[in-house]
Formats: structure tokens, sequence, C-alpha cells
């Protein structure tokens, strides 16, 4: 996959967003009139659009009748061994960049860690959203469950 393409109603504020998950900004260009950038980080690379005249995102997490994009999912599986300190520290980090900018909003978590067994493995995931509201996921497979193979 090239990347994921995240429509936004602030760039700047995405931007800034992105980069506290880890993220850097590769490539900044428009469309028409629209800003937008690449960005990369966590093994993969989304593109940023800024939105004219934004309307809110529909609830992907809580309407269990909404179709369409759902989450991006991020592995931490060789970034952390514990996804629940991981989540603690990023909150706290946004807690800090948010009383120094106004681009940055303390983090919305939106599924607490939790594991859940997957086929026969066993993960830790948790759910952030974006600043526009889009579910954001994070999973890490638990030490001891076995790898799949190939």
């Amino acid at each position: 996959m090239h990347h994921a393409s995240i429509r936004t109603a602030d760039i700047f504020r995405a931007i800034a967003f992105y980069e506290l998950l880890g993220f850097e900004v590769h490539e900044r260009f428009t469309a028409g009139v629209t800003l937008a950038c690449w960005m990369e980080g966590l093994g993969g690379r989304i593109e940023l659009l800024q939105v004219p005249q934004p309307r809110p995102a529909a609830d992907a997490f809580s309407d269990e009748h909404y179709t369409g994009y759902y989450h991006l999912s991020f592995d931490l599986s060789h970034q952390t061994n514990d996804l629940p300190r991981w989540l603690a520290d990023l909150q706290a980090k946004f807690q800090r960049a948010s009383r120094d900018s106004s681009q940055v909003a303390p983090l919305t978590v939106l599924l607490e860690p939790q594991q859940q067994m997957i086929g026969d493995r066993v993960y830790e995931v948790t759910f952030i959203a974006d600043p526009d509201g889009l579910p954001l996921e994070f999973i890490r497979q638990m030490k001891g469950s076995p790898r799949a193979s190939g």
C-alpha cells in the first residue's frame, strides 16, 4: 500500500497530532485549492487533505450501522512490551503538548487497552481518536502468542 488518505478540517492541527504519534511530514503539496501532505511513521504513510467547508465525520467507532472507513491500525509489537503503559505515556505527552499549543488537544481514548483473541494469537488493542474523531487502533501481539509463519 502506498498510503492511506485522511480528510481533515484543519491540516495544521492534524499534522501536530500525527507528529506526536511519531509521524514526520515528508511532502507538502496542494490538490487544487486543498492543502495536503504525506507523513511517514509507525511503519506506514498517510496523506492528510484539508477539506474546505468541512462537516463533522460520521461516528465510525460508536455507530454499529456505519459502513465504510472504520480505522487505521498500527502494530506496536516491536515498539512496546506494555500497551497500557504506552497509552498512558502518550496521554501524558498530549496533555503536556496541549498546554503549549492551541493546535493540540488532550488525547481522546475510545477504548482502553484490552486483550483480544484473534485466531490463535492474543493481542492487546486500544483505540484513540484523531482530531477529527476518526478512530485509530494500536495493536500489540502478546509474548508467547504463536507467530504466523512465512
